[in-house]
């Protein structure tokens, strides 16, 4: 049986590519949405690429999976250090989630050392650049 699997993306990773280069690297948003595409077919996974800057918006994505996916992916980007809004619904819905991140937060400002939204985490991937979103696929289907 192929599982759903809700990839969301939060705010200004829509600039992937043209963005702090050193920290993100250059593949584009759109890039990486094939990348997850092609991956996730080869290994019997479907998967629903979304981004929004709004977070209000990321809370309706995260509702709207309970009955349509097996599992979410998310890299809440600024979010994942403040939105109580965010852990709420990914408690909520009550999927499999795994808790993405291209650099490493706990290498960078101290601020982004406290994810809010891993206590609803099955898992945390951080650091591996893009790769981690492959990371993400593949320890979601094991779930």
């Amino acid at each position: 049986m192929t599982k759903k699997i809700l990839i969301i993306n939060g705010p200004n990773l829509n600039l992937l590519g043209e963005r702090e280069e050193a920290k993100y690297g250059k593949i584009t948003l759109d890039q990486l949405k094939k990348n997850c595409e092609e991956h996730a077919s080869s290994n019997n996974l479907e998967v629903v690429f979304q981004q929004s800057n709004i977070e209000g918006e990321i809370v309706t994505m995260i509702q709207k999976a309970k009955s349509k996916f097996d599992g979410i992916i998310i890299n809440a980007a600024g979010y994942t250090h403040t939105s109580v809004a965010i852990l709420d619904a990914l408690l909520a819905v009550k999927l499999p989630t795994i808790e993405v991140h291209i650099t490493n937060i706990y290498n960078r400002e101290d601020f982004r050392k406290e994810s809010l939204i891993s206590k609803a985490a099955k898992g945390i991937i951080c650091g591996f650049g893009i790769n981690g979103y492959i990371m993400a696929l593949d320890s979601i289907k094991n779930l």
